[in-house]
């Protein structure tokens, strides 16, 4: 199995904390062009709770509302990210996000690549929540691949990178540049094919959010804030002509990790995996063949 031949790898890597982050050697924040918030994205929801201060976007949940943003175009491909910067303090119950979807063109049966920042009480740290939805249903009977991790600074203090790969082979997520999962295409079954939008929103997400649900949004402490800034928009747009090629966030045109990114991958989730849905053994394996 997969997952247990990575474990052994974790194992016998003699990492430590004192070597953080180690560093991957490629860094594809700064390969793909930043662009301004207007040059590809609009507002989805919630207008009056945005503000653009030079290139820096602000959205902000309150009792009222929350808000969302949406890419112009959709993409078949491509690397996306933004430095996000997260409130401080009392969050929980809040979801700040960065996603991709295809929800609004295929709604109850739709494809998604989550990178969600789960709202936290004071003293806890904030959990980074990576999910790939395909083909989903929602009716209740999503099939999420839910892989959680913390972070090895403080999200709060200052804006960091955090980005998607997707191609028609993988799908990477990175933080700082660091990829913290890979999730490869195994068939058709398992893999998001459609084209899709990029996202981001704030919003209340009580139920689940927190501590699955223990602790609410409480509004005495609103607004909750997510800030945005050095957007990252590249690949093949699903107008683009059938020779447009992925891009790569590897060193390798053909993509995946070089040796020192794979290296890097493990630390992370040596380090900070708080979940992985391919151990849970109290879900339904039988929905997740890519674990096996």
């Amino acid at each position: 199995m997969a997952f247990f031949s990575l474990f052994l790898i974790l194992l016998m890597v003699p990492f430590s904390n004192a070597d953080w982050p180690p560093s991957p050697g490629y860094y594809p924040s700064s390969k793909f062009r930043s662009i301004g918030f207007y040059q590809g994205y609009r507002n989805l929801w919630g207008a009056q709770h945005q503000s653009l201060d030079q290139n820096t976007l602000t959205i902000w949940l309150d009792s009222t509302s929350g808000s969302g943003f949406k890419s112009i175009h959709p993409f078949r491909s491509g690397y996306f990210g933004a430095a996000i910067k997260l409130q401080s303090g009392y969050t929980a119950g809040v979801i700040t996000s960065l996603y991709l979807s295809n929800n609004e063109a295929y709604p109850g049966y739709h494809d998604e690549i989550d990178i969600e920042f789960l709202g936290t009480t004071p003293g806890k740290p904030y959990t980074l929540q990576t999910n790939v939805y395909i083909k989903g249903s929602g009716d209740g009977n999503i099939i999420g691949r839910e892989m959680k991790f913390h972070l090895w600074f403080d999200p709060t203090s200052d804006f960091h990178n955090y980005g998607v790969l997707w191609t028609p082979k993988e799908i990477i997520f990175f933080v700082d540049d660091i990829p913290i999962r890979r999730y490869p295409k195994k068939s058709d079954a398992t893999f998001p094919l459609r084209p899709m939008w990029v996202y981001g929103s704030i919003w209340d997400a009580s139920s689940w959010a927190t501590e699955d649900g223990k602790y609410k949004a409480n509004y005495n402490y609103q607004p909750f804030v997510g800030r945005y800034n050095n957007f990252k928009l590249s690949g093949c747009s699903a107008y683009a002509p059938a020779w447009c090629h992925p891009v790569s966030a590897s060193p390798y045109h053909s993509g995946g990790l070089s040796r020192q990114q794979f290296y890097a991958m493990l630390w992370v989730r040596r380090s900070y995996l708080v979940y992985d849905y391919c151990t849970d053994y109290k879900r339904d394996r039988s929905l997740t063949p890519e674990c096996f």
